[in-house]
């Protein structure tokens, strides 16, 4: 891509001017910056660059190569499973499907190790629901498309329940409550999702299960499941996730992987059955460590 730079883009970031121009995603430029290939009249730039009019940009975007998903030997721990679904309770640290960035190694990577094929989108077959990298617990995934389509209707519908235990800072007040925020992306950081009055509807109900030393865990129950959810509402309550490296702060106390959040519970009507199934996973022994700590200190 050459082109000048617009008045109208002059004091705007490079990569943001670029990808608008080249109608592409800015990690792409992002990528092109970390090769060197963005320049700004003729001299390699960052993409958080500043710009001025009439500014000569060049840039050598190359796209990526496609995903491709494959199956690999890895031990996972189910909870459950029949023909038509399995319940995993997936290890914090572990993401669950790929994506640039995490080509394998993933849940869905294991899972395909596991059983001969999955329903569904390339990249997250068999997925009802997903959880964040350093977040474990119970997910649940569908083994074949008709019980992929039920369960997704399902979890449209929040007939799917779900239960989470997290260990946040301080204790809130009141004790127990319902965030009722929209979350979209953060306008000043795409790596992160804020309460935006754009944003797609999430409510997040809470309700403090035991009161810590200057920290408490804390019972959430999701009507929504939006990206970041329980993270978002937590740390715009001033009360963010213990160890959170996004919303809040790691501690070298701990030896988590990430934030203090569990997938407790998890509730659904068996896609075949119509019976109700109710699965329950404790926390990870580095939670339990944790929330030790906090008790103690």
């Amino acid at each position: 891509m050459q082109f000048a730079v617009a008045p109208e883009d002059a004091g705007k970031r490079a990569d943001l001017v670029v990808a608008h121009r080249g109608g592409i995603s800015r990690s792409l430029v992002a990528e092109a910056a970390a090769r060197g290939a963005l320049r700004v009249n003729g001299v390699s730039v960052k993409g958080s660059h500043v710009l001025a009019a009439g500014d000569a940009i060049e840039c050598d975007v190359r796209p990526r190569a496609p995903l491709v998903v494959e199956a690999e030997s890895i031990d996972i721990p189910i909870v459950y499973e029949d023909d038509d679904v399995i319940v995993i309770d997936k290890p914090a640290g572990m993401v669950t499907h790929p994506a640039h960035g995490a080509t394998s190694g993933t849940l869905v990577n294991a899972i395909l190790g596991h059983v001969d094929s999955l329903p569904g989108d390339e990249l997250r077959p068999g997925l009802v629901h997903r959880l964040d990298r350093d977040t474990s617990g119970l997910l649940l995934v569908a083994k074949n498309p008709e019980a992929l389509s039920f369960l997704s209707k399902g979890m449209k519908a929040r007939h799917i329940s779900r239960e989470y235990l997290g260990l946040v800072v301080g204790i809130p007040t009141p004790p127990k409550g319902t965030i009722n925020g929209a979350i979209g992306r953060d306008p000043h950081n795409r790596l992160r999702y804020a309460i935006t009055s754009d944003g797609k509807p999430a409510i997040t109900h809470y309700e403090v299960r035991e009161r810590l030393t200057k920290a408490a865990e804390l019972l959430f129950r999701l009507e929504t499941g939006r990206t970041h959810q329980i993270r978002v509402h937590m740390a715009a309550m001033g009360h963010p996730l213990v160890n959170d490296p996004v919303y809040g702060r790691t501690d070298p106390r701990f030896e988590l992987p990430g934030q203090a959040l569990h997938a407790w519970r998890l509730g659904f009507l068996h896609p075949r059955t119509r019976e109700q199934m109710h699965f329950e996973a404790e926390p990870p022994p580095e939670y339990m460590s944790a929330k030790e700590i906090l008790r103690a200190s």
